[in-house]
């Protein structure tokens, strides 16, 4: 059991911060309850593990599949950024640049996948690999793939109560 010698809960925290930072769940909300409006219920669990499970198997071979499409990491980086600027475009303008009428739910795509397990979060699983134990990065991403069920299961509750909090701001500051 040579691999839980490496464990460091110092190490899962760390990670678990990066992580949390570049995945950004809680800023992410808002486009969560968009895509409620627009497909239905998310389904939370499946997103969540999802996600979870892209970024771990992304650890162990995301830089073999780079290298098998000709890409390097920087560039992958730089895709992935594009892709959630299109999904920011869409919601800002209230335009749809991605026609998809097929689709009936978003659990997997966009949630799982760019917006959860993202070009930044697989690029930062990669960069992490290179200072922590896999062991501990693993627990970060399983923190995180938790945060982030809790996150999309209350998503419109945190929405309501965020709504709630602005009208009451804006009530102060008019006295």
């Amino acid at each position: 059991m040579e691999v839980f010698n490496s464990f460091s809960f110092k190490e899962v925290i760390t990670c678990f911060m990066v992580l949390f930072a570049v995945i950004d769940i809680i800023g992410s909300v808002p486009i969560v309850v968009s895509l409620q409006q627009k497909f239905g219920q998310i389904e939370a669990g499946k997103a969540s593990i999802t996600a979870g499970l892209i970024m771990i198997v992304f650890l162990f071979v995301g830089n073999k599949i780079l290298k098998f499409i000709g890409v390097d990491v920087n560039s992958f980086a730089i895709a992935g950024a594009f892709v959630i600027f299109v999904i920011a475009l869409e919601m800002i303008l209230g335009i749809e640049i991605n026609k998809t009428t097929e689709a009936k739910s978003a659990s997997i795509v966009p949630i799982a996948f760019p917006l959860v397990a993202g070009a930044g979060t697989l690029t930062t699983t990669l960069s992490l690999r290179a200072e922590f134990h896999d062991i501990n990065i693993i627990c970060g991403i399983i923190l995180n793939t938790i945060f982030v069920y809790l996150v999309l299961k209350s998503a419109k509750w945190i929405e309501k109560k965020s709504a709630e909090l602005y009208k009451f701001l804006d009530h102060a500051e008019v006295l």
